[in-house]
């Protein structure tokens, strides 16, 4: 079967799932290079059986809340691919949430997670519950729900989520408490963990620093760095928040934030201070990004986009589709040089083809941001061993893995006929590693 027939199956196959659906198309498309070469993937059926879910575990969440009412909410583990390790991957809680955007998240998952250099499988899961708003007690009541059907389908040697959006280190905290309380073990079952009970220092800034670490070999193969750059970053939560924090240090000027309600652009820069202002106005106050502009005096637009602006490097780390082929060519026009992905798939197809045909540097999700899931499958190794370690070992260790995972992206670009195509040697660089093993285990 070809791939275009192949493709055309998991449309039939998964109707109206239309992220999962713009997944499979540009890894598909991107593999085709590398196909050419192996045809005995085609003969064993690896394509097909690598769009197919190992296992889809879809669930009612029943919890009360403040009121004494109950809530039944959906609750979603897609089990991917487990090839060359365990499944991992995060937990999405957002009203967006349904079974399209956790196949989305999964697929991209196994790939990202191969690139790595770690043994992890691809995994995803979430529910369509909304942590904003609700006490405490309500999120405390919705976890232990949650994970009370979850524990049975996870564990350290099975699967091992972690956090995404909705879900931080009070969701990963409540779930874990669960677990530990239903299986009488602790044990390495979700990575995102306080510190003090098995987490590993440097997980919350790993997606953040891993993006810049890796935008900074783009930069560096070119013979250029951050330093004196202006960055456009879009999103204010945890990626958003460590990516400013790395390009402060790297000496880089970030002049924009955004969030679901709108856009700040501060040209003079948001210095150290004022990124401890945002920290406390989204971890702590749990505020909007607009009350930053009215501390601030600076520009806010009400549902505005941080691409509007002229900056030389964009790293866009909100949500799935943010980024498309208008506001592609707005950034060209105004002079950007790269673009690197911190969210999930945050670019459509059309803003990547502009990118690619302009010349753009551009680091897709799933090498760019594979620092959060580095560290987690790092974070893994330490529970496994009963070890901690120092913010600076974990922090040495993810740079290696990013340095690693952009050769890794650009050598295969080179050797499958797309030179500086980092889409292209992204997923036939985890492609190729998940495809052999896979062979390797025979068709199960």
């Amino acid at each position: 079967m070809s791939i275009d027939r192949i493709y055309e199956q998991v449309v039939n196959r998964n109707p109206g799932e239309v992220e999962f659906h713009q997944a499979v198309r540009e890894v598909l498309e991107s593999i085709e290079p590398a196909i050419e070469k192996h045809p005995e993937f085609m003969s064993s059926k690896v394509i097909e059986r690598l769009v197919e879910p190992e296992r889809v575990i879809m669930f009612r969440v029943p919890w009360v809340d403040d009121s004494g009412e109950v809530q039944v909410n959906r609750g979603f583990r897609v089990q991917f691919n487990s090839a060359i390790g365990p499944y991992k991957g995060g937990l999405r809680f957002h009203p967006s949430v349904y079974l399209g955007i956790i196949k989305f998240l999964g697929f991209e998952q196994i790939f990202k997670n191969a690139l790595t250099g770690l043994a992890m499988g691809g995994g995803k899961g979430g529910s369509d519950f909304d942590p904003k708003g609700k006490s405490d007690t309500e999120v405390m009541n919705f976890c232990q729900s949650f994970m009370t059907e979850l524990s049975r389908h996870v564990g350290p040697d099975t699967d091992v989520p972690a956090g995404d959006i909705g879900v931080g280190r009070r969701e990963i905290g409540y779930m874990f408490g669960q677990y530990k309380r239903l299986v009488n073990r602790f044990e390495g079952v979700l990575t995102g963990k306080g510190p003090e009970w098995g987490g590993s220092l440097g997980r919350p800034e790993a997606t953040g620093y891993g993006l810049v670490y890796f935008t900074q070999e783009m930069l560096k193969a070119q013979g250029d760095d951050l330093k004196g750059k202006t960055v456009s970053i879009s999103g204010s939560g945890n990626v958003a928040q460590f990516a400013l924090d790395k390009c402060l240090q790297l000496g880089a000027k970030v002049v924009t934030l955004s969030d679901s309600s709108g856009c700040i652009y501060d040209p003079d820069g948001i210095g150290r201070d004022k990124f401890e202002y945002v920290v406390r106005l989204k971890e702590i106050k749990r505020g909007r990004i607009k009350e930053y502009a009215e501390e601030y005096d600076v520009e806010y637009v009400d549902g505005g986009r941080p691409w509007d602006y002229p900056c030389d490097i964009a790293l866009p780390s909100a949500t799935q589709n943010e980024l498309d082929g208008a506001d592609a060519n707005t950034l060209a026009d105004n002079g950007v040089m790269a673009v690197a992905e911190g969210a999930n798939m945050p670019s459509t197809p059309e803003a990547i083809e502009v990118f690619l045909e302009k010349g753009i540097l551009f680091g897709p999700a799933k090498a760019a941001n594979a620092g959060g899931v580095s560290v987690s499958g790092l974070e893994m190794s330490q529970n496994s061993q009963r070890l901690s370690w120092s913010f600076q070992e974990v922090d040495q260790k993810l740079q290696e893995i990013m340095r690693n995972i952009y050769l890794t992206t650009a050598e295969n670009g080179k050797k499958y006929g797309a030179e500086g195509n980092f889409v292209v040697g992204a997923n036939v660089g985890g492609f190729m590693k998940v495809a052999r093993a896979m062979m390797d285990l025979g068709v199960i």
